[in-house]
C-alpha cells in the first residue's frame, strides 16, 4: 500500500468510525505523528533525504575543486575529464574509490564553479518567409547496380517546415550552390531574411573569432545574386542547436523515405523519387502543430522574395583542361571525350553538379552527364569518326563503340549494315562505309538514317551516298519525286537567233 492510500484509509476511519488519534495509530500500526499528518493533509509530505557523508572522497573534495578551477586557464582539449580525475586520485593520492563516485563529484563541482552550466534552449518564433536552414546529410543508395555513399542537400523554411531534398554524388561547392538554385526554383522564391549554415568549406574558407568568417567568393556571389543574408552557427556540437530544424529534418527524411535503402538506375531517377517524397511530406503534421506543412507553406510561400529577373545563378565551376592523346579531358579523376580535332589543346570546361560541358572558341563542343565514379570513361563515338575514317581497324575494339551499344545509340540496324558492308567490300572498306553512315547522324534525324540503312541493306548496296539519298527521301517525302515541267509560254519560232555581232566590240577590235 502506498503512503497516499494509507493516508486515505486513516482519514476514512477517522470520518466513519470517529476513532481517536491513538486508536487510529494502533489500527494502522503507525506513529501518532503520521496520523496527525494524514488528518491535516491527504498528500503525504516529501521524505527528507539525509545528508550523507562521503568518507572516502570527503577529504579530497578541495583537491578536485582546485584541479577543475585551474582548468579554466588551459586549452579546452587539455582539461580534466572525470576519468582523468579518478586516475589522478588513485595514482597520486592513493584513494581507493569507484570511478562512478568520482564522476558524480566532478559533475557536482562543475555546476558549482560554473564550468559546465546547464544549457537552456530559448523557444523561437520564425515569421513567415524570413528564415531558412541549410545542411548536407549522408546516406547510401544503389545507383546503376553499385552501392554509393551520397549526400543529401536540404533547405528547410523555418516557419512552415517545408523542405527541399536533393541527392548529389558529393558535397563539393558546385553541388552546394546548385542545391540552392534548385531549391529556390522549386519554392518559387527566396527567404527575405537570412539562411542559417554550419561551417561547410563550400561557404567558409576560414573560421575566425566568434561569428566572423572568411567566406568563399563563389558563395558570396550566389548570395548576392539572390539577395539574402547568411548566419553561421558556432563550430562543432555547440552550434548544432542553432539550426536544429534542418538537423532533425535530415534524420526524419532519411528514416521515412530512404529506408530500406533505395535502388535506382540513375541519380536523376533517385532525385525524382525524393521530389515525390517532398510533395508527400506536404501533408504531414509537425509535432506540436495543429496544421499541415502544406497549410503553413501556403501562408509562407507568397511572401518569399521573387526570383531574380536575370535568371538562375550559374553554379558551375570553370576549369581549364588539356585534351589528352585519346581526345579526353580529365575532370575530378574521371575522363570525358571531346571531338578528336582538339587533341593536345586546352579547353574551357564548365563543371556542374550533374553535367560536364567542354567549350572551344565560345561554342559547346561536348556535353556529358557527370560520372558518379572515379577513373571512369564517358566516350562518345561521334567524337572519333574522323580518326576512324583513317584508322577503320580501330573501330571493332573501340571503347566508344562498346558504350554506344550499351546506350542504344549503336543499334542492330547499324550492325546489320556493317556486317553486310564488310561481307560485300571487305573489313576496311566496309568499316569506312559504316563511318560514312555514322557521319550522317550529324545532319539528319536518327529515324531517317535508320530508314536509309534499312533500304540499303534491302537492296544489298552498302554505299553511304545511297543511304544519304534514301534518308533524305524519308525525311522529306515527295521532294524531288517527280520531274519539274518547264511551261512552254514562248513559241520556238518566236525566239531570236543567236548572234555574235557584239563580240568584236567586247574585245575592243573596232576601237
Amino acid at each position: 500500500m502506498s503512503r497516499v492510500e494509507q493516508f486515505e484509509s486513516i482519514r476514512r476511519d477517522a470520518r466513519d468510525d470517529g476513532l481517536s488519534i491513538r486508536a487510529l495509530a494502533s489500527r494502522h500500526k503507525v506513529h501518532r505523528r503520521t496520523v496527525r499528518q494524514a488528518l491535516a493533509d491527504p498528500t503525504p509530505p516529501a521524505r527528507k533525504v539525509p545528508d550523507r557523508v562521503a568518507p572516502v572522497l570527503g577529504e579530497h573534495v578541495a583537491t578536485v575543486r582546485a584541479w577543475l578551477v585551474a582548468d579554466k586557464e588551459v586549452p579546452r582539449k587539455q582539461r580534466h575529464t572525470a576519468r582523468r580525475v579518478w586516475q589522478r586520485l588513485v595514482e597520486e593520492e592513493g584513494v581507493r574509490v569507484a570511478e562512478s563516485s568520482v564522476r558524480a563529484l566532478v559533475a557536482e563541482l562543475r555546476r558549482e564553479i560554473g564550468t559546465k552550466a546547464g544549457e537552456v534552449a530559448i523557444a523561437q518564433t520564425h515569421p513567415p518567409a524570413e528564415e531558412a536552414e541549410v545542411d548536407f546529410g549522408e546516406f547510401k543508395a544503389m545507383v546503376g547496380g553499385v552501392w554509393l555513399k551520397l549526400w543529401m542537400f536540404v533547405l528547410r523554411l523555418s516557419h512552415s517546415g517545408k523542405a527541399v531534398h536533393i541527392a548529389y554524388a558529393n558535397q563539393a561547392q558546385e553541388s552546394f550552390l546548385d542545391g540552392h538554385v534548385q531549391a529556390f526554383e522549386r519554392l518559387g522564391g527566396v527567404p527575405t531574411g537570412m539562411i542559417r549554415y554550419d561551417n561547410l568549406t563550400s561557404a567558409v574558407v576560414r573560421v575566425a573569432l566568434g561569428r566572423e568568417r572568411l567566406e568563399n567568393q563563389r558563395f558570396v556571389a550566389m548570395r548576392s545574386h539572390y539577395g539574402y543574408d547568411s548566419f553561421f552557427c558556432l563550430p562543432g556540437i555547440d552550434g548544432a542547436h542553432e539550426k536544429g530544424g534542418v538537423e532533425g529534418e535530415i534524420g526524419r527524411f532519411r528514416r521515412r523515405h530512404l529506408v530500406p535503402m533505395p535502388t535506382f538506375a540513375t541519380l536523376a531517377d533517385l532525385n525524382e523519387h525524393m521530389a515525390r517524397a517532398d510533395a508527400k511530406d506536404d501533408y504531414r503534421y509537425i509535432t506540436g502543430r495543429a496544421e499541415t506543412v502544406k497549410t503553413a507553406a501556403a501562408r509562407e510561400l507568397p511572401g518569399l522574395r521573387a526570383l531574380p529577373v536575370a535568371g538562375p545563378f550559374d553554379a558551375s565551376a570553370v576549369l581549364s583542361c588539356r585534351v589528352d592523346a585519346k581526345a579526353r579531358v580529365c575532370v575530378r579523376q574521371s575522363y570525358y571525350s571531346v571531338p578528336a580535332r582538339y587533341a593536345g589543346r586546352r579547353l574551357q570546361v564548365r563543371l556542374g553538379a550533374a553535367t560536364i560541358t567542354a567549350i572551344a572558341e565560345g561554342k559547346v563542343v561536348a556535353e556529358h552527364t557527370r560520372s558518379l565514379h572515379k577513373y571512369s570513361e564517358d566516350l562518345t563515338l561521334d567524337h572519333y569518326l574522323e580518326v576512324l575514317t583513317r584508322k577503320p581497324g580501330a573501330l571493332p575494339g573501340a571503347t566508344a563503340l562498346v558504350q554506344a551499344r550499351a546506350a542504344g545509340t549503336f543499334t542492330q540496324t547499324h550492325q546489320r549494315f556493317w556486317d553486310g558492308a564488310r561481307t560485300a567490300d571487305g573489313d576496311r572498306a566496309g568499316t569506312r562505309a559504316l563511318v560514312g553512315v555514322l557521319l550522317l547522324h550529324r545532319t539528319l534525324p536518327t529515324a531517317a538514317v535508320q530508314a536509309g540503312m534499312h533500304a540499303a541493306v534491302t537492296m544489298g548496296r552498302y554505299d553511304p551516298d545511297l543511304v544519304a539519298v534514301e534518308a533524305r527521301r524519308h525525311h522529306h517525302p515527295g521532294a524531288g519525286g517527280e520531274p519539274l515541267e518547264v511551261p512552254g509560254t514562248v513559241p520556238a519560232d518566236a525566239r531570236p537567233a543567236p548572234s555574235l555581232a557584239g563580240y568584236d566590240d567586247l574585245l575592243g577590235v573596232g576601237a
